[in-house]
């Protein structure tokens, strides 16, 4: 198994009350993924980080302006199916939850690419999450990672895998905390499980 950016950390072993995972891209190619953070929430609120870079196979390099890495940075690294491996070991059985809709089309768009199956995991997605907590920031700077870096107090680096993943990790339990709801309600996951058990028990009788 390959480890991380250099540090020597194999991906953190759950299990997990939920995970958080972020992509950043080599360009505007969704399937161009060129590094992959995630952030792992234990049951005890602790928040376990890991990463990786990622080759795209591309010589098209014209997000490195956004985050920094260059052909350069991923010499070496593994590419995307060996990830989706690694990946597929530690998010499976866990919700995963990605801030906006990006992270989970840019997965989708590299299996394609790569000729492997899109994943099926439990994806949530924590703008949904703080647009419940917070609903004033909606007209007053949004939910996005930057306005609720200023707006919570969060301190990372914007545009890192790693970093971005732990930020929306981070704004769930902030969510949690603010409302004393589970993240499962927030993210509507608990009211979809009501409403398909319902359904369920509908047919049955």
């Amino acid at each position: 198994m390959f480890t991380d950016q250099g540090a020597g950390r194999p991906p953190p072993t759950g299990p997990f009350r939920f995970l958080a995972l972020d992509v950043e891209t080599a360009n505007n190619e969704r399937a161009s993924i060129c590094q992959v953070g995630l952030a792992c929430v234990g049951r005890d609120g602790s928040i376990a980080t890991w990463s990786t870079f990622v080759d795209p196979c591309t010589s098209v390099w014209t997000c490195t302006w956004v985050h920094g890495i260059c052909e350069e940075t991923v010499r070496g690294a593994p590419r995307f199916p060996e990830v989706l491996s690694v990946l597929t070991r530690v998010v499976a059985g866990h919700t995963v939850f990605q801030h906006s809709s990006f992270d989970r089309s840019a997965v989708n768009a590299a299996c394609a690419q790569h000729g492997c199956f899109a994943p099926d995991w439990h994806w949530r997605d924590s703008v949904t999450v703080a647009r419940r907590a917070w609903p004033e920031l909606k007209g007053n700077g949004g939910h996005g990672l930057k306005s609720l870096k200023n707006h919570l107090g969060l301190q990372f680096r914007h545009h890192d895998g790693e970093e971005d993943a732990r930020a929306a990790a981070e704004v769930v339990l902030l969510a949690e905390a603010e409302t004393q709801l589970s993240f499962e309600v927030l993210a509507g996951q608990a009211s979809r499980k009501l409403s398909n058990a319902g359904a369920r028990s509908s047919r049955r009788g």
